[in-house]
């Protein structure tokens, strides 16, 4: 069993920073990936960023984020972090940390363990 918890969230002008943190517990990652997505009201699961377990540690983000957010890893704590920087109105959402062994990595579907998430609101 894999438990996932997200932490790091809140309100934040445009403009602002926050970072977000996914501490994992159950098993040690030594494969696969840890991703981020998000979800709006009304909107579907989108991907934001993820990033693989194994050395070299790729990333990818989706274009939208891409420049702003960071994703990194911290292989000690089993934690994986994403920094958000010049938020915009429309990152608001709830974010959600995922694990797993995608081939698709931006493929929420392919994602097999999920956390709560954390709202994460950008004021204009």
């Amino acid at each position: 069993q894999v438990q996932l918890v997200e932490s790091g969230g809140g309100l934040v002008q445009a403009g602002g920073s926050l970072r977000l943190s996914c501490a994992a517990s159950g098993r040690t990652f030594s494969s696969g990936a840890m991703g981020w997505f998000r979800q709006a009201p009304g909107k579907e699961r989108e991907f934001v960023a993820a990033i693989r377990w194994s050395i070299g540690s790729s990333t990818y983000y989706a274009d939208s984020v891409k420049g702003r957010f960071t994703i990194s890893r911290d292989n000690a704590k089993n934690t994986v972090y994403l920094q958000m920087n010049s938020l915009k109105p429309e990152d608001t959402a709830v974010y959600l940390c995922a694990a797993g062994r995608p081939v698709g990595i931006r493929d929420v579907n392919e994602y097999g363990y999920w956390g709560q998430g954390t709202q994460v609101t950008v004021s204009s």
